[in-house]
């Protein structure tokens, strides 16, 4: 079967929607969060005004997601989905059709909160992957959860999260997402008055610098309190609690750097270090932006322009290869894997341009129709970034229970994501008894090693980067 049956957790989703009109869906990925929180809506939309919905999701989830959701289950074909997708014309014009479902993506929020002003028509919203939703309010907070919070709890009425990650990066994620929910109640209006609550302060001292930095940490008592003030909100479903599900099977694939990339990534590493050493940054997305060169050297090549730093860079058009020794590891799973389709994670441009050069078989994951044409086993090696290949993506367990992680980062919310569409649950729903392998190809005694350990401990960036230059000192 391709879907997991919701019906023994229906009636609590519905019990939810009811009595709290506001509230939250944890399940993980697959599990058919979209499939029970539309049965939810529509069994209220009986004796309550929900309709019309607006669904928010990244483009491709408004594009293609929850009109396939609606379309495929039978007590829900009668609902009408509209796409509030393409150019400013034709997002105004399918506001202007009628609907019960509205599908929008993230980045175009600002835009229709302004267009609607006074007008806004939604009675319900549905956030698809909540965890967009986190930082707002905070100093760094984006555009679109700011235009959405102007109208959150002053002219919807029934608010729905849903997400299979609630924290990824820790409880702090937890504040923004609930905020929609409660307008603050639980866990606090601010969130510096949420940090004040349920965080302390501890003084670090720079290893190198001697500089003395204040940072917060969690309080013992924080986990506990924090999951029970919001608990009467949130449905958590855990697909184990109802079948038996295998663990993924974790291999790490370590490759050692050659001589004299190995002295260059030192000189790298020394640089990353002193950079880190001189600034005064604690939000781990600064510490994790000075790793870049050093993971992009690890994968095996390197930007020509010494002051490039990533991808977004407009000085990253040139990079030189420094060695290959994951792209020989690659060779060997793909080899070992006997014909069954492999689906790589890439990080960088520069690793993308070589893995194609090195897999003239393989393609990258850009469009609908490569997403088609792997499903259809047209595509033998399918590179694709976990940004792209996370949510909205099914099928792809029916293709292969595969996937290697050629190059890594940070964010592990982005490495659940794309471990998910392949997952014991994808593959469990599509009736496949077989375990799902996971190859992360490693670089030895690089960063490629902390950020597996991020994964596995959930420390803080900062902590390990700092861990590490206090190793090399010493």
């Amino acid at each position: 079967m391709r879907d997991f049956d919701p019906r023994p957790w229906q009636p609590a989703m519905i019990d939810h929607a009811i009595d709290h009109p506001r509230c939250a869906l944890f399940a993980g990925m697959g599990v058919g969060k979209g499939v029970s929180a539309l049965t939810a809506l529509d069994a209220v939309s009986l004796v309550d005004d929900v309709y019309p919905a607006l669904v928010l999701g990244t483009l491709r989830v408004a594009r293609k997601v929850w009109s396939t959701e609606a379309a495929k289950w039978g007590h829900l074909k009668h609902l009408r989905v509209q796409k509030v997708i393409g150019s400013s014309n034709e997002r105004a014009s399918a506001l202007q059709r009628p609907g019960d479902l509205f599908t929008l993506n993230y980045e175009n929020l600002p835009w229709l909160v302004e267009r609607l002003g006074d007008a806004w028509p939604f009675k319900t919203v549905i956030a698809d992957e909540s965890t967009r939703l986190k930082n707002f309010r905070l100093k760094q907070g984006g555009k679109r959860a700011q235009a959405l919070g102007k109208i959150a709890h002053s002219r919807v009425r029934r608010w729905i999260n849903l997400t299979g990650t609630p924290s990824p990066n820790g409880l702090r994620d937890l504040w923004g997402q609930t905020w929609f929910l409660d307008e603050g109640q639980r866990l606090g209006r601010t969130f510096s008055g949420f940090e004040e609550r349920w965080f302390a302060y501890k003084r670090r001292q720079d290893a190198i610098t001697k500089k003395v930095e204040i940072v917060p940490v969690i309080m013992p008592t924080a986990d506990r309190e924090i999951h029970a003030r919001i608990r009467d909100l949130c449905l958590s479903v855990d697909l184990a609690d109802y079948v038996d599900l295998q663990e993924p099977i974790y291999v790490q694939v370590k490759v050692e750097l050659p001589a004299k990339a190995r002295a260059l990534y030192n000189d790298m590493e020394r640089e990353m270090f002193i950079a880190l050493a001189g600034g005064h940054e604690v939000e781990a997305v600064n510490a994790a932006s000075k790793t870049i060169k050093c993971l992009q050297l690890a994968n095996g090549a390197v930007y020509l322009d010494p002051d490039a730093t990533g991808d977004s860079d407009r000085r990253a058009r040139e990079f030189v290869e420094v060695h290959d020794r994951k792209l020989e590891a690659l060779a060997d799973i793909v080899g070992d894997a006997g014909g069954m389709p492999v689906i790589v994670a890439y990080q960088f441009k520069s690793d993308l341009t070589r893995l194609l050069k090195a897999f003239p078989q393989g393609r990258v994951l850009q469009s609908e129709q490569d997403e088609d044409d792997f499903k259809a086993g047209r595509i033998p090696v399918l590179f694709a970034h976990p940004m792209s290949a996370g949510h909205g993506i099914d099928g792809f367990q029916d293709v292969t229970n595969i996937l290697v992680f050629f190059g890594h980062w940070w964010d592990l919310e982005l490495r659940d994501q794309i471990i998910g569409r392949i997952g014991p649950v994808r593959q469990m729903q599509s009736g496949h008894n077989r375990p799902v392998f996971i190859y992360d190809i490693v670089a030895e005694d690089t960063v490629d090693e902390l950020v597996l350990a991020r994964h596995n401990t959930k420390r803080s960036v900062q902590d390990l980067l700092l861990e590490a230059m206090k190793r090399r000192t010493q």
